[in-house]
């Protein structure tokens, strides 16, 4: 059964228990939903929906504070970081407010022939399911509750078991803010709940922020009762440098683009692919910056086990590892792995934490080609002199985003997403609220 806690991963204690919900509260949950979608949401204005959107941002704002603590309480996150993501969530709420009626306005089409007129009209599709990660417990949340909810669509909504603080506090914003209860409806529910859930007929919806594995079973589960997904999964983002004219500046970028999150972000760079030229300048600039980077927990025991165990795996299989020292618990010391050979499972694989790998490219060719040589496509980013090859290296990367000489340029106006094993579907921007619309056509002839 799927326990719901607050664990300090700095210490290990087990600061509060949340009792699961019964088969009963997760089906009330989804009935109270899809009335409030029946009864309200779809009847209620985009006006009327993009402003209680804007009252939620305000109060990620005025509780900016409590929302960071309990981040930094239940995964460990730096309270700046934690802060920063509570501002960039609050960010996402106001975007929609703004953008809203613009974005879900009627579409008029240009007939090629008869009389009359066509219009393309976005209307919410219903109840959806949305499963949410520990690693950004409030932003997930943001990128798929805001456009939804201002699209007119209602949410259940289900955190990561060790996230279920934040969860509650996020209940209460929506509250708080004038949502009636059934429009964003918070569930503690275990995986077969969730299952049910998404066969539920009345559900339309599922969207989904996690590990390959579980979107894998949800696509499945969702695939044979026919319900849209949207997957945000694993990335293993390359990070190419093929010139630079100020090396230092560009190890700066990269160290920041691994460490993001102590590393647990699914679109840091996590392979660093350097031209020979400057390769070995690189290693040791790089090297030397991430080793004295500071450290900070890992979100549990088992995300730290399971990244020391790839991280010795690697170096068995003939990889070199420049290491800031030893695990102590959830603490992770940050570290470079260079020499990981094709062959190695870790080469294919996510490292989630302050672990890197580095790989030396003969040419512009060959750094597409180590790119490009993953199961995932989620992000990456092009470090470059030469305005053309950065052009050409980024319209042959298989990504569902480029970075061109810069990180942290993410933006709440711009699409999320990835292409292949990292999933499909994007979420923030115009794109983030078109995903759970009905784009219904209305055809008048005369």
């Amino acid at each position: 059964m799927t326990q719901y806690a607050v664990v300090d991963p700095a210490t290990g204690e087990k600061v509060k228990e949340y009792p699961t919900a019964t088969d009963a509260e997760v089906m009330e949950a989804v009935a109270n939903a899809h009335t409030t979608y029946q009864e309200w949401a779809r009847e209620a204005s985009v006006a009327e929906r993009a402003r209680l959107v804007g009252r939620v941002g305000e109060l990620h704002t005025e509780r900016r504070q409590q929302l960071a603590e309990i981040i930094v309480r239940e995964m460990g996150k730096p309270l700046d970081d934690a802060l920063g993501e509570v501002d960039f969530s609050a960010a996402i709420y106001g975007y929609y407010a703004d953008h809203a009626e613009r974005f879900l306005a009627d579409e008029p089409i240009d007939l090629l022939d008869g009389e009359g007129s066509a219009v393309i009209q976005r209307r919410p599709v219903g109840v959806l399911l949305g499963i949410m990660p520990w690693n950004f417990p409030d932003y997930q949340v943001a990128r798929f509750a805001a456009p939804n909810l201002a699209a007119g669509n209602t949410i259940v909504l289900k955190h990561a078991p060790q996230c279920p603080q934040t969860a509650e506090a996020l209940q209460q914003i929506f509250l708080d803010a004038g949502f009636p209860p059934g429009a964003y409806v918070n569930v503690y529910a275990t995986n077969e709940q969730v299952a049910d859930v998404i066969a539920d007929p009345r559900v339309q919806g599922v969207s989904l922020t996690g590990s390959e594995r579980a979107g894998a079973a949800v696509a499945e589960i969702a695939g044979r009762n026919l319900k849209k997904v949207v997957l945000e999964l694993g990335g293993s983002d390359p990070f190419i440098v093929l010139s630079t004219d100020d090396l230092d500046a560009t190890v700066d970028a990269a160290v920041a683009a691994r460490l993001d999150n102590t590393g647990q972000a699914c679109n840091a760079g996590k392979r660093f692919i350097v031209h020979e030229g400057i390769y070995d300048d690189f290693v040791a600039r790089f090297t030397d910056k991430i080793l004295q980077s500071a450290v900070a927990p890992l979100s549990s025991q088992a995300a730290a086990e399971r990244l020391e165990s790839q991280v010795s795996q690697a170096v068995s299989d003939g990889a070199s590892l420049a290491s800031a020292g030893e695990r102590q618990g959830t603490t992770f010391p940050p570290g470079v792995l260079t020499g990981v050979r094709p062959d190695a499972d870790t080469y294919h694989e996510e490292l989630f934490g302050p672990v890197a790998m580095v790989f030396k490219a003969m040419d512009e060719d060959d750094a597409v080609r180590i790119a490009n040589d993953t199961p995932y496509g989620l992000g990456s980013y092009v470090f470059t002199t030469d305005a053309e090859q950065a052009q050409r290296v980024a319209d042959r990367i298989e990504a569902g985003m480029v970075f061109v000489n810069g990180v942290g340029a993410e933006g709440v106006e711009l699409p999320f997403g990835g292409v292949k094993r990292s999933g499909f579907g994007r979420e923030l921007g115009r794109f983030g609220i078109e995903e759970f619309v009905n784009r219904k056509l209305v055809r008048v002839v005369r």
